[in-house]
């Protein structure tokens, strides 16, 4: 497969994420602001903008520690690379959305890279915009998590390609029409799981990271299954109250700057920086971690306490 064809596959995607857009607008208008949708729009523009020369950086990156350790792995392992077989590719789909959970899940809990992801999740409407509303950040630093993959030997086109295709299905997960998929949709990611991601109520923060599997949440302790009894609001907790799409992408590093300014000490310092949303030095905002097992263990004394004979 030659560059141009993983050009091809973004060139038709769009048009059909648009048309799936306006389709959606016209079946149910109440899921939408045109406001925050055309924000979306526009920070999806500048992102394709931004990807277009990202893409290929990430792509000669691949290509560098591929060739880079060819000689590494025919020396220890005894191989150069794993080939173009078809169950290549279906490990190299499986591996590719592991390594983007870890990256989604770390994009969560170390507040800068959040400030980075914070776009995406900064919408109060949730429709298929979000899907095309990614933050302009994002793709400076997201190939971290796959250098490992062409280092033990899968080819860099077999990867770009994988990653282009769970940015496609991902744009699925993003509408309110779609039902339950019932068992099925505890495996694989759908936009009926996927509302509590982007569902901003304590009880689903930071949970179900997956792209395409759900799988990785299973193993790794961050599944929530849907409560119907909870209505989801959507949006951040930390609302930058703007359409403006330079403000969407800088307020929580502008929040993260005030809080470094607060502080004396170079520990603190690195840690609002590096530490999960949330954090404090004097306990004035609790991480994520730390409001769901206050709820824990207040809906544990509750049980308890209506267990307790009068």
């Amino acid at each position: 497969m030659e560059e141009l064809d993983i050009n091809e596959i973004i060139k038709y995607a769009l048009p059909i994420f648009f048309a799936c857009i306006i389709i959606e607008y016209f079946l149910a208008r109440h899921l939408f602001d045109i406001k925050e949708s055309i924000a979306g729009v526009a920070i999806a523009l500048v992102a394709l903008f931004i990807t277009s020369f990202t893409k290929v950086a990430t792509l000669g990156l691949f290509f560098l520690v591929f060739y880079f350790f060819a000689d590494f792995r025919m020396e220890v392992f005894g191989y150069e690379s794993f080939g173009w077989a078809w169950y290549v590719w279906v490990a190299c789909l499986l591996l590719d959305d592991m390594c983007f959970y870890w990256h989604h899940r770390f994009s969560h809990s170390i507040r800068v890279l959040w400030a980075a992801h914070i776009p995406h999740h900064s919408a109060k409407k949730f429709n298929l915009t979000i899907g095309i509303r990614n933050g302009w950040f994002i793709p400076l630093y997201k190939p971290i998590w796959w250098l490992w993959m062409p280092f033990i030997g899968f080819e860099p086109l077999m990867l770009v390609t994988t990653m282009i295709i769970n940015g496609l299905y991902q744009f699925t997960l993003h509408t309110q029409l779609s039902p339950s998929w019932g068992w099925i949709g505890t495996i694989i990611n759908n936009s009926y799981m996927h509302r509590a991601h982007h569902s901003c109520n304590y009880e689903y923060l930071d949970k179900n990271h997956g792209g395409i599997f759900l799988i990785w949440d299973r193993l790794f302790g961050t599944y929530q299954k849907v409560d119907d009894s909870i209505t989801p609001k959507y949006g951040v907790i930390h609302d930058p109250d703007s359409y403006n799409p330079i403000k969407i992408h800088t307020h929580e590093f502008e929040d993260i700057w005030r809080d470094v300014k607060s502080v004396d000490s170079w520990s603190d310092k690195l840690k609002y920086i590096f530490y999960p949303p949330g954090w404090s030095h004097d306990n004035s905002s609790k991480t994520t971690r730390q409001i769901q097992r206050e709820m824990a263990q207040k809906k544990e004394q509750e049980i308890l306490g209506s267990t307790v004979p009068d």
